[in-house]
């Protein structure tokens, strides 16, 4: 009796699939939240910084806004660099970049060739130019690892970071700055990113590489819709950035309607990266300590907003079965909540202060239901394309708002008319999606 066919027939359904995607996961979630510390770390060094360099509100404000110039522009080429050479390498050089680049910061001053002023907003430029890979790079590596039925969580647990990185990462480079001076900062955040990259080399790989993920767990990935395999670098393409394509996603009102949303919402997420800490410390007496550790709060605040959004939209689209409603139902109620920012003009207290901006980055949570739009409106075929140029007037709100913001408290001298300027964003969101957006559907594209 021949018993090798039986026993081979056997052994694929006693091999249970390894977990190796969660891990990768795990590690996107570190790296990314790394990202968005490093984007802030002007704003909780600024004031000290400010007081040692002689820079006033308007000066600060361009060094805080040049990360966004590099990013916005860099999105489209950062993601045909990933599609050209592969996600693994350019994001590598991505994370090692732009930690060396934070480390820089920490030299301004001593640079000589350029101002102060230049020197910061030039490596500040060179920071959001390397970081632009990151988020596309996130999406192809859960393309890669998570079968479709996963894709969803998987996304909002990276997406998630930028919520937890001001949790973690607010507290202790304020401490940092206590301790050791706005310099160090740069030093530190730099070290923990070029760490990161070293365990990024070292773990992530395509599946079909990776030596601790078994045959099982590959097949499941791509039995779900996962891919597994990396695209060869000599198959033919079609080309989606073309100038007709560009024109069809700018001409479509449902697609401007979902820009501009996206704008307006992340004006209240830059004015949170950007100016929160500053304002906390000379509008409302905290010192740079403290307001670490205050800014910490409505981090959280978001995070739990961001679940609870995601989970409202869900359970409406259950029981509706409209994607209009399920999206844009939290959207209203948590920009409604959000433009609360406007109120904190008026209060005195601190508490009250810290509690509004709570709220307003909960409700910011609540809304943040960009992402999820774009998959349920971008073309089929232009699903990259649409991102990229969702991401790039999003991420314009970053060039616009620490600007304006640093030009209003340099005219009042207080954040109070910049607070209405958030807030109006708010409400501006709300117009975007419920008169120039209306319904949400698939955009089919004219031949």
């Amino acid at each position: 009796m021949d018993l090798s066919g039986s026993i081979e027939a056997a052994a694929p359904a006693q091999l249970r699939p390894t977990r190796v995607r969660y891990c990768i996961i795990a590690l996107i979630f570190i790296i990314t939240s790394l990202n968005y510390a490093d984007r802030s770390t002007f704003s909780i060094a600024g004031a000290s910084a400010s007081a040692e360099l002689g820079l006033d509100a308007v000066q600060t404000g361009f060094i805080l806004s040049a990360f966004a110039w590099a990013y916005s522009l860099a999105q489209i080429p950062g993601g045909a660099l990933l599609d050209r050479f592969g996600t693994r390498p350019i994001y590598i050089a991505a994370i090692g970049t732009w930690s060396f680049f934070t480390v820089l910061q920490g030299f301004a001053g001593f640079i000589l060739g350029a101002t102060v002023v230049t020197q910061l907003f030039l490596l500040r430029f060179l920071v959001g130019l390397c970081e632009a890979p990151s988020f596309p790079g996130n999406a192809r590596i859960v393309a890669a690892w998570f079968p479709a039925r996963e894709r969803g969580t998987a996304s909002a647990i990276f997406n998630s970071a930028q919520y937890f990185s001001l949790v973690a990462f607010a507290p202790l480079m304020g401490w940092v700055v206590h301790e050791w001076g706005w310099r160090a900062v740069f030093f530190v955040m730099g070290g923990l990113g070029l760490m990161a990259m070293g365990a990024f080399a070292a773990f992530i790989r395509e599946p079909v590489r990776h030596k601790w993920a078994n045959r099982a767990e590959i097949d499941l990935i791509r039995e779900g819709g996962g891919l597994v395999e990396p695209v060869s670098r000599t198959e033919a393409r079609e080309p989606t950035f073309t100038w007709n394509n560009i024109r069809q996603l700018l001409t479509s009102r449902m697609m401007i309607g979902v820009y501009l949303g996206q704008y307006c919402i992340n004006v209240l997420t830059y004015f949170f990266v950007t100016w929160f800490p500053i304002y906390l410390v000379k509008d409302r007496g905290f010192n740079i300590l403290e307001a670490g550790f205050v800014a910490a709060l409505p981090a959280l605040c978001g995070f739990v907003g961001g679940v609870a959004g995601g989970v409202m939209s869900d359970m409406l689209l259950a029981r509706t079965g409209s994607i209009t409603t399920a999206r844009k139902a939290p959207l209203l109620a948590g920009m409604l909540l959000a433009s609360l920012i406007m109120v904190a003009a008026r209060v005195e207290s601190q508490v009250g202060v810290v509690l509004l901006m709570s709220l307003a980055f909960f409700g910011k949570g609540v809304a943040s239901l960009g992402w999820a739009v774009m998959s349920d409106v971008a073309p089929r075929k232009l699903a990259g394309l649409a991102g990229g140029v969702f991401n790039t007037f999003g991420n314009a709100a970053g060039i616009v708002t620490p600007i304006v913001v640093g030009i209003l408290v340099a005219q009042a001298g207080s954040f109070d008319t910049a607070l209405i300027f958030v807030g109006a964003h708010c409400l501006l969101t709300i117009v975007a999606y419920f008169v120039v957006v209306q319904k949400l559907e698939r955009l089919e594209l004219a031949a």
